[in-house]
């Protein structure tokens, strides 16, 4: 069917229950639907009548009270339909779920809503999809298409990967068929991510460890294959951490993968995740931006939340942010997804949580132009969640309300599971309903806690100490640079002398590991290392950068000495 161009709706019959009509037509409004509501227990010449002089091509009926009774309002209503010749409009139902059946087996209806209708099933039909709840015809199959298709819900996206393709086939064709989601992340083990070209390096004591071991080309095809039902989620992959290009191809041949997902600095030496160095990674991270480009694929650079997870100070992480998307806008990319990892790390406020979020988007989304588009993508903290399952549910739902501040395009649902093991696939279905519930209360009006003025104040502090850090970082470019950003001597250089550095990079030779931080009103700051006080970022780079003369100085002295 084509989208509706007028609907009427009304609790008919002796129902007074009116919500279920005024919800549905208010998500009509919210998509561009102009709709007339009749109210609670209009009789059926009363509504008949309306539709006479409304005209409207779809009519909406609500009925909540006892199913014999339902059965018998609905009989009154087909045939005075039949009589008035109305017939070949489109008739919604939505009631409970026993009245819903019985006006699912009469025929009658276009499209049934039972009281475990979801919005997402609604919208499906609203804008042309098949009738009914669960039955929508495919969503769109890209990712900016689809994100248009759901709103104003963000897509739900879940990671997921078994131990086994066999279990990891039949958990995805059970996460489709639930249609919970919009976009399964497949995740691979590392085996797979490093060495799916080079099988003699793998490790076969490894093997399933982090993710399902797809071995050949044939398994990704048939994980896909098993997602083409139910909801058709989109279905994506994170970058290898070798061979990057080669695994790209193959994602795209064989998952049509949703968008390019990988960071500047990691999947290196710096994270153990690779043997390369990042004179080695970055030109071959910018390399693979500019294939994706080139084929209008999506791209997010899953980078700064990598340094909060291993306790950085929050400016560097929103400096790392403004990096990343400088590299994907230089190498073509017009659509480019911000991942915005809230909880991280443990222990950060909310208050200061989102004035983090706040800050990297100011900064990223000052980049946008006609070229360049940014869609947000939220989730939770992946070293927050509590082991308990329960609290975690809890903790999962506070944490989306948090996240829903920034109006993401896309919520990354990190499952209550995953502090005690990897997800199942009810796991991934639990987990995507306690966010959509979360999402259903939010939508209906949420306060503005941006506006509160310590969240601004935090905000704009780290916007004026990531501009420090990043004047740092340029200052470190050879002589005649034409952009120190997306030049490989310089960012590996920003790592090397401590610029860009966590605590959790201590012993680490790729990284300085130097940095002391702590948590501090909530927010995640550099200390003195002597005083343990918070450490201004000019201070904190000018130290370095002092040393880093002082080391060059020495180093022209030995020079002069040794000649």
């Amino acid at each position: 069917m084509t989208q509706p161009r007028l609907i009427l709706g009304a609790a008919i019959g002796d129902c007074v229950h009116v919500a279920g009509v005024v919800n549905f037509l208010n998500l009509a409004e919210s998509t561009g639907i102009p709709t007339i509501c009749l109210g609670p227990a209009i009789s059926v010449p009363e509504l008949l009548a309306a539709v006479s002089e409304h005209r409207p091509d779809t009519v909406a009926v609500g009925y909540r009270l006892t199913p014999g009774a339902w059965a018998g309002v609905l009989q009154e209503l087909r045939t005075a339909v039949a009589a008035a010749g109305l017939a070949h409009l489109n008739w919604v139902f939505g009631g409970t779920t026993p009245c819903a059946q019985i006006a699912a087996e009469s025929g009658f209806f276009t499209a049934v809503f039972p009281s475990d209708a979801t919005p997402t099933d609604a919208l499906a039909f609203l804008r042309g999809g098949a009738a009914g709840a669960g039955g929508q015809a495919e969503p769109p199959q890209t990712l900016v298409e689809r994100i248009a298709w759901k709103a104003p819900y963000p897509l739900i996206r879940h990671h997921f990967g078994q131990p086994t393709v066999a279990a990891t086939v039949a958990g995805a064709w059970e996460i489709a068929q639930a249609g919970v989601l919009d976009v399964l992340s497949l995740g691979t083990d590392q085996n797979a991510q490093e060495h799916f070209f080079r099988p003699d390096e793998m490790e076969p004591a490894q093997d399933g460890a982090g993710g399902v071991p797809v071995r050949t080309a044939r398994d990704l095809q048939e994980i896909y294959a098993h997602t083409r039902t139910g909801n058709y989620p989109l279905v994506r992959c994170y970058s290898g951490t070798r061979d990057t290009m080669r695994w790209a191809e193959m994602l795209q041949q064989t998952i049509h993968n949703a968008w390019c997902a990988i960071p500047l600095f990691w999947y290196t030496r710096l994270d153990g995740r690779s043997r390369r160095s990042l004179a080695e990674a970055i030109p071959e991270t910018q390399a693979l931006m500019r294939w994706h480009a080139q084929r209008g694929i999506p791209v997010e650079m899953n980078e700064s939340h990598h340094w909060s997870l291993r306790d950085a100070p929050d400016v560097v992480a929103v400096a790392a942010a403004y990096l990343a998307a400088c590299n994907a806008r230089a190498a073509g990319v017009q659509d480019y997804i911000q991942q915005l990892m809230f909880n991280n790390p443990p222990g950060t406020s909310p208050r200061m949580d989102l004035a983090k979020m706040l800050a990297k988007l100011a900064l990223v989304e000052s980049l946008q132009g006609s070229q360049f588009r940014v869609w947000r993508e939220t989730r939770a903290g992946l070293t927050s969640m509590p082991p308990d399952p329960e609290v975690a549910r809890g903790h999962l739902a506070a944490s989306t309300y948090l996240q829903m501040q920034v109006q993401p395009h896309i919520m990354h649902v990190v499952g209550h599971s995953e502090a005690m093991y990897v997800a199942t696939a009810s796991d991934v279905i639990a987990a995507c309903k306690v966010v959509d519930g979360t999402l259903r209360q939010v939508l209906l009006g949420a306060p503005d806690l941006a506006a509160d003025t310590r969240v601004q104040e935090r905000r704009d502090h780290l916007v004026s100490e990531a501009g420090v850090l990043l004047a740092a970082i340029r200052s470190l470019a050879p002589a005649g640079t034409p952009d120190p950003y997306t030049d490989t001597t310089t960012l590996a250089r920003a790592v090397a002398l401590g610029l860009l550095d966590a605590p959790h990079l201590r012993g680490n030779p790729a990284g300085r590991g130097q940095v002391v931080t702590a948590l501090v009103g909530g927010a995640c700051v550099a200390v003195d290392p002597a005083t343990r006080q918070p450490l201004p970022e000019a201070e904190r780079v000018g130290r370095l950068l002092a040393a880093h003369r002082q080391t060059q100085h020495n180093n022209q002295e030995v020079g002069i000495c040794a000649g």
